[in-house]
């Protein structure tokens, strides 16, 4: 019964996406859904690619494991984000009428920065993609015991990109209203069934404080909050300077649906971010043995625990609702984060060796690339042996350091130059990937000599914390020297005609 509704959910899921194709009439459609989501769409697409794999299965076990104070960049620093991109991009981003964020580092600081922040962008969502393909691998996997991790991988990213493919942001926005449906309703029953079975939720909380996973602050030592601080920032902002969230808000009908949607999307993954941690810690309740899976040598198994105790301890209509839930959050952000990096890769890096080009060629070079990403994605899922939350966390490292600096100051800054970008994006890459290769030293005896205080916090200190000072720094010395990189800021139209893209409403 539960492998008969697994199988049905994912035709459904492909058929659905295949009619999202027959709105695609080009690359805006494809792109931006052109331009047209109203309100509950625009948070359902959201919220749905926000609540992804890590969400469920990684940041749950982690809190169940280590507490609030474990998961400081999801969802915390997650929710942030989207409230500032609510607050302070949004309306930019929409008025601007651009395909891709990489075309505002084009027309705010000119094609080197364009080309360097949107291969950084790009590459942050491998980490992103990978989770999720490492997330649907792992689902297929519990369900089907015969098919190994990696061949369930492979079948799960086949099956993403197919639907994907055909009808881009259109059959994302579809399926992601079903999707968020079916997370909300599902994990939400799946909560109260397993807290009853737990104790009940009063009981459930008052464990989980008595334990100590709801202190939200690290303990004095100095290690626990530079980890803190880092992760929390470099999810805050680092997820900003992103192409799936700049389609999110763009694909908006209106300006003012595009920051009501990133707004209410925001606040309610903040809300219902919890509800899959209270699953979790109610499954360690339930099954006390589940607790020694935290210790195993191999991260990856803690993400089993949740699906596991679903699996063997719960009825079918639950185990239903669960999966159902599961595969919807993995499936609605797996789409978003491959039609994202290829959309970026299209318009802002080929697009520099052939400028002109027709909408029907650029709608098949975009669709070509996401075919190229989801192969890279799924090959790194089959090599990977990092959790979720730290394939997550890595790729936003990227654009933390090399794009966010550059986004913020060109909006508010009017004394932001393009050579002040260059300095920022030269002066932060070396000192953050330096700090990561020094970092990395400490384990083979090169800091023998360094006082265990000065050794601890270094160990600790998060590198692209280093490499976004040198990049504040940066795009301030550039910008106050004698500008010897000159660049005059373009009007979006111009761009836009120069590409023969049709933008616009």
């Amino acid at each position: 019964m539960l492998i008969a509704c697994v199988i049905a959910y994912m035709v459904g899921t492909l058929l659905l996406g295949a009619y999202g194709a027959r709105m695609v009439g080009g690359a805006k459609d494809f792109m931006v859904a052109g331009r047209s989501l109203p309100v509950y769409m625009s948070f359902a697409c959201v919220f749905a690619t926000w609540f992804g794999a890590e969400t469920v299965l990684s940041v749950s076990a982690r809190f169940a494991d280590q507490g609030l104070q474990s998961v400081s960049g999801d969802p915390f620093g997650a929710s942030l984000c989207l409230i500032l991109v609510a607050i302070f991009f949004a309306r930019t981003f929409y008025r601007l009428e651009m395909l891709t964020i990489g075309d505002y580092y084009h027309i705010r600081y000119g094609r080197f920065v364009e080309v360097i922040t949107s291969l950084g962008i790009a590459a942050s969502y491998m980490g992103w993609t990978t989770a999720q393909l490492s997330a649907l691998g792992l689902i297929i996997s519990v369900l089907f015991p015969q098919v190994g991790l990696n061949e369930a991988i492979i079948i799960g990213a086949t099956i993403v990109t197919i639907y994907t493919f055909f009808g881009g942001m259109w059959s994302i926005a579809l399926t992601d209203v079903v999707q968020t449906v079916a997370i909300v309703v599902g994990l939400i029953l799946v909560a109260v069934i397993l807290g009853n079975k737990a104790g009940g939720f009063d009981q459930v909380v008052l464990a989980a404080s008595n334990e100590g996973r709801l202190n939200l602050w690290p303990a004095a030592k100095t290690s626990a909050w530079l980890i803190f601080i880092g992760e929390f920032l470099t999810m805050a902002l680092g997820s900003i300077p992103q192409q799936d969230v700049f389609q999110r808000v763009t694909s908006a009908k209106n300006e003012r649906t595009a920051v009501i949607g990133t707004l209410a999307g925001g606040m309610f993954y903040f809300a219902f971010a919890f509800v899959p941690m209270f699953i979790a810690f109610s499954a360690t309740m339930i099954d006390p043995a589940a607790i020694a899976s935290f210790a195993a040598e191999d991260a990856r198994e803690v993400q089993k625990v949740l699906p596991l105790l679903i699996l063997n301890q719960t009825p079918i209509w639950v185990q239903i609702l669960f999966f159902g839930a599961v595969l919807s959050a993995i499936l609605s952000t797996a789409s978003g984060t491959l039609l994202a990096p290829a959309s970026i890769l299209t318009e802002n890096v080929l697009r520099q060796f052939t400028m002109k080009m027709s909408d029907t060629t650029l709608l098949w070079l975009v669709r070509g690339m996401l075919v190229a990403v989801a192969i890279v994605s799924t090959t790194l899922a089959v090599n990977s042996e990092s959790t979720m939350y730290e394939m997550v966390e890595s790729g936003y490292k990227v654009t933390l350091v090399i794009a966010f600096v550059p986004l913020a100051f060109g909006i508010y800054w009017s004394k932001a130059t393009t050579q002040g970008a260059v300095f920022s994006i030269l002066f932060a890459l070396p000192i953050w990937l330096g700090a990561e290769v020094v970092q990395s030293g400490w384990g083979n005896g090169l800091w023998v000599n360094v006082p265990p205080d000065l050794e601890e916090f270094w160990r600790n200190f998060p590198p692209q914390l280093l490499g976004l000072a040198a990049s504040i720094v940066g795009m301030l010395i550039g910008s106050a020297m004698p500008n010897w990189i000159k660049h005059v800021p373009r009007h979006p139209a111009d761009l836009a005609q120069e590409r023969c893209s049709v933008m616009g409403h």
